[in-house]
Order: structure tokens, then C-alpha cells, then sequence
């Protein structure tokens, strides 16, 4: 599960600066006794001392840990990692998880200016050939980690999980369909005639109105899917950005547009019929997953979410859990169809060295990384040891891609396992790399559920967005002067744009009223859209 990044920060502010830059003017690196002093996320099926993958990697290396441990809560974990650093008492090298506790754009910057990031590009030209031919075969990687004075930092992680890569996938209960005697929708108004059919026509023949006929989850917002019919939704989830766009090289707020308004007045069209469940603006994944694993009759019609696996529990009893395909984008009433698409670039810092890292623990950790970067690496680090986590491909053996030659067979994940380091070293997953593991053909089995989220993505793939169009936040990077006005700014229309759309969609606020849409604009312009606008302008021009 993935946790909020960042809470209870503010308590050790206050006292970080002065200790920071105390701690940046400290020569580089004592010997700690020989021991690399690691902080890392450690769970409960075990230590990180007593990992195997550690104890693995210790040989290869020559490195001998000392862990300074925090857990999985990502607001226990953030919280730990500011004091280390308050304190002063921050560790040689920081190996962290992206949804729990690494370091944000502004962290890194401001760390490695003080001195206390220490910059890792010379010891990649050296020591780690395998991260520079990466950075070489993906450049948005390595533009995306390379800071705006030249340096890196940080490593942060490359994941071309292709059906991550449109996360907002309408879900369909196949079943309800072939009971009516549907097909999938094509357009917005197929999509409402279908919803419709879910709601009066008793699909799942209990005799009962009981029917949910779309939904969703605050988390997985249902507006990216059902905006693409009308303009292109940029991806936003609680803690995003808020939509923005790029025209003509201008950064511009979709949410503003016209278009998005007349999105905006389909979805609360579906909400006035019944046909969209509105607690989708406000409800938490397991309440979506309680209609999707409602006890006795199925009732959710469909769903808005990354995979059914989200709403529905794997390898259901009554086999509900096969009953839901994927519907392509629909088109709306001008044609418009497009499908959110995310980058495959993560901006968060996983893996960091600090001043009190000498230059032998340096050179030691960099290799480490270096390997976790190769496909052996990652399939040692991230999942497990080979007979265990994970075998080689057979004859015979088809990959989830099956134009590719099949390289692995991924095994039955052991939870109770302490056997590898799991999302901490999972800094490498090429579509290649990923497509090639072997994956049984049939779909609606757990193992092959993999395959099954392939060919749901093989149909949003035409409808990916043109670069053009896409704002790279996961490139830019703050401005010192101005990254916390940004920040505030940010947040505060993100929180706005996400609530007005929920009150608009449920007739808090009325889409059609000419003056309740301006309203919501000069609140926006009240909130300092145009100064936000300019300040992330600034920052994409200097990308060029």
C-alpha cells in the first residue's frame, strides 16, 4: 500500500538549515569503522542485516552495512529521514522507496548544493558502466536525474510498466454485457446508453435495483478516463499537480478550458441519471473494493482504475474477478478521444551518497547500484534468488510479449520471504526487459494476469497523447527563490480544481451556469493561477 510522503515535517524545520549547513562544511567522509552506514525502509518479514540479498551483496562488494532502518509508513519514514537530517547524524548513503520516503526534486537540489548530496556522475563514468549505457539507451532518464548545475545527485528510478503507462482504464463487467445482449461502448453517448441498460434492465438478474453501474476512487480519479472524450486529462491523483498542459510551448491549466467544461457537463449528466456513482470523488480504494466484492450478488457495473485486481479480490469464488475487460477510450462528440498517459520517469531520489561517505564506500555503493540496474540485479534484488523468486525461461515457454524471446519465469511472491530488498532495489524495468517474463496464456488466472493487463493496454495505446501536448514535470526542477511559493501555490489549486469538479459533476455547483464557471475560474485566478503558470513556465523554459 502506498502512504502518504510527507507529515509531522514542520516539527524539525525549523532547526534543519542551521544543522545542514554545519554538517556541509564537515570534511568528506570518516571510515565508520569500515561499515557503509545505509538508511533504508525495512518491513516486518525480517531484518535488512539478516537479508539475504544483503548478505549477498556484502560479498560482491566488499561492503559491510550498518542500517539505519525506518518502516513502510511513508509518514513514519519521511519524518525519521528530516530528523537524521536535522540532527546531523544523517547516514554515508540513503537506499529509499519512491511511494515511502525519497527525496523530493527540492530536496535534492537543496541537499546537494549544501554539500551534503554528494555529486555521483564522475563515480557513474568509472565505476558504473552499466548506469551510464542506461542513461545512453533512455536520455529522458538521465535528463530527468541530471540537475540544472550539471550534477546528479541522486538515481531515481526508470519504470516502463507499460500498463502503468495509462493508468486510468475503464473497467467493464463482460458478463452484464452478454446478459443484455451489449457490446463495449464507442462513444460518450454508447457509454451512457450502457450504463443506462446496468441500471434498469437488472444484469445480474436478482430482481433487485441494486445495480452500481460505474464508479471509481478518489485515488483513481474517474474524470481522467471520461475527460479524454472531450480534451486530454494529464494524469492527477491526490498529491499530482493539478491538470496542466502544454500549447504551443506555453504551460497551460486544462481545468481552465472550455472543453474541460463540457467534460465536465457529460460526467455530471451520467451523475444526474444515476448512472455514475458520485461517491467515486470522495471514497478510498477499499470502498470501492467492497462494491466490487459485495457478499452474494455481483453489483458494480464497472470501474474506473489502474486494474481490476484494484475493486475486485483475485480468483474470486464465484469467478467475478474474470467478469471485467477494459474499454478503450470512447470518443466524444467531436471525435476527441485520448487516453492519460504517465511517464515512465520517476523525479523522487532513491539512492543518494552523503559527505560522510569516504570515497572507497563511494566507488563500493555506485558498483552496487550499478548492478541493480542489470537485469540479474534486479531480478535478484527486487524479487529474490533464482529457484525461489524466479526461474529461467524454458522451451516452450511463451513471454508476456510475445514477439520477444522469453528470458524468466516469475514464481508464486512469498511475503514472509526476507530474500531480497523488493521495491528498494527495483531502479531498472525496460518494457523489454519487463515483456520478456514468462507469462501463462490464460488471462483470467491469476498467473496470467499480467498478459491480461497487456492486451487492456494494447487498446489505449492509439489514443496516446503527442508529446507536444504533455507537461514534463517529472523534468523540472525548483527554483530556490521561488520553490516554496511554487509548492503552496501548487497545492492549494490542485486541492481547489479536485473539489470544484466533484461539486460540479454532483450539482453542488451548477456546470451549466455561465457565472458559477466563472466563479470557479476567479477563484482559480484568486488562488494565483497566472503567477503559478508563469513560475512553471520559468521552469520548462530552462529546460531548453
Amino acid at each position: 500500500m502506498k502512504h502518504s510522503m510527507i507529515r509531522g515535517v514542520a516539527a524539525v524545520g525549523a532547526v534543519v538549515a542551521m544543522t545542514i549547513a554545519m554538517a556541509a562544511c564537515a570534511p568528506a567522509g570518516d571510515d565508520d569503522n569500515g561499515k557503509l552506514v545505509a538508511f533504508g525502509p525495512q518491513g516486518d518479514n525480517g531484518t535488512l542485516k539478516d537479508n539475504s540479498f544483503t548478505e549477498e551483496v556484502e560479498k560482491k562488494f566488499d561492503i559491510d552495512f550498518d542500517w539505519q532502518t525506518t518502516t513502510y509508513d511513508g509518514s513514519v519514514a519521511g519524518e525519521k529521514r528530516q530528523v537524521s537530517l536535522a540532527s546531523g547524524d544523517y547516514p554515508d548513503a540513503y537506499f529509499l522507496v519512491p511511494w515511502v520516503d525519497a527525496f523530493s526534486r527540492s530536496e535534492i537540489l537543496k541537499y546537494g548544493k549544501q554539500g551534503v548530496l554528494v555529486p555521483l556522475e564522475d563515480l557513474i563514468d568509472e565505476y558504473a558502466p552499466t548506469l551510464k549505457e542506461r542513461f545512453e539507451e533512455k536520455p529522458d532518464w538521465k535528463e530527468s536525474v541530471t540537475a540544472p548545475d550539471g550534477h546528479i545527485y541522486a538515481i531515481t528510478q526508470w519504470s516502463e510498466c507499460y500498463h502503468c503507462s495509462f493508468p486510468s482504464k475503464l473497467w467493464m463487467n463482460t458478463t452484464w454485457l452478454k446478459n443484455l445482449g451489449l457490446e463495449q461502448p464507442t462513444t460518450t453517448e454508447e457509454l451512457r446508453a450502457v450504463l443506462r441498460a446496468f441500471k434498469d434492465d437488472d444484469p445480474n438478474g436478482n430482481g433487485i435495483a441494486d445495480e452500481v453501474p460505474l464508479s471509481g476512487s478518489a485515488t483513481q480519479p474517474i474524470v481522467n478516463y471520461l475527460m479524454g472524450a472531450f480534451t486530454y486529462a494529464p494524469y492527477t491523483a491526490p498529491g499530482t499537480p493539478p491538470p496542466m498542459v502544454m500549447e504551443d510551448g506555453e504551460v497551460t491549466m486544462a481545468a481552465a478550458s472550455d472543453k474541460w467544461r463540457a467534460g465536465l457537463q457529460y460526467i455530471n449528466s451520467l451523475a444526474e441519471e444515476g448512472l455514475l456513482d458520485t461517491a467515486a470523488f470522495t471514497q478510498n480504494g477499499d470502498a470501492l473494493k467492497a462494491l466490487g466484492d459485495n457478499a452474494g450478488t455481483e453489483i458494480l457495473g464497472s470501474a474506473v482504475d489502474l486494474h481490476p485486481y484494484d475493486f475486485v479480490t483475485a480468483d474470486s469464488p464465484d469467478g467475478r474477478d474474470k467478469n471485467y475487460d477494459a474499454v478503450a477510450p470512447v470518443a466524444g462528440p467531436d471525435g476527441t478521444q485520448t487516453a492519460t498517459w504517465r511517464s515512465p520517469v520517476n523525479p523522487l531520489g532513491m539512492f543518494a551518497l552523503t559527505n560522510k561517505s569516504t570515497e572507497d564506500e563511494r566507488i563500493k555503493a555506485i558498483k552496487l547500484i550499478d548492478y541493480l540496474v542489470t537485469d540479474d540485479g534486479d531480478k535478484r534484488g527486487a524479487m529474490g534468488p533464482e529457484g525461489e523468486a524466479w526461474v529461467p525461461a524454458e522451451p516452450g515457454d511463451v513471454a508476456l510479449d510475445p514477439e520477444l524471446d522469453p528470458t524468466f519465469k516469475p514464481l508464486t511472491y512469498d511475503e514472509t520471504s526476507n530474500a531480497a530488498w523488493r521495491s528498494m532495489a527495483q531502479y531498472w524495468d525496460s518494457l523489454e526487459y519487463r515483456n520478456s517474463q514468462v507469462v501463462p496464456e490464460d488471462v483470467y488466472s491469476p498467473d496470467g494476469y499480467e498478459r491480461r493487463l497487456l492486451i487492456a493496454t494494447q487498446e489505449y495505446d492509439p489514443y496516446q497523447p503527442d508529446e507536444s501536448i504533455l507537461f514534463p514535470a517529472e523534468k523540472l526542477w525548483p527554483n530556490d527563490e521561488t520553490s516554496a511559493d511554487l509548492a503552496d501555490l501548487q497545492t492549494n489549486i490542485a486541492n481547489y480544481v479536485t473539489q470544484a469538479q466533484a461539486e460540479f459533476v454532483t450539482g453542488q455547483r451548477d456546470i451549466d451556469d455561465d457565472g458559477a464557471w466563472q466563479a470557479y475560474l476567479s477563484d482559480l485566478e484568486g488562488l494565483g493561477l497566472s503567477q503559478y503558470l508563469q513560475m512553471e513556465q520559468d521552469l520548462y523554459d530552462a529546460l531548453k
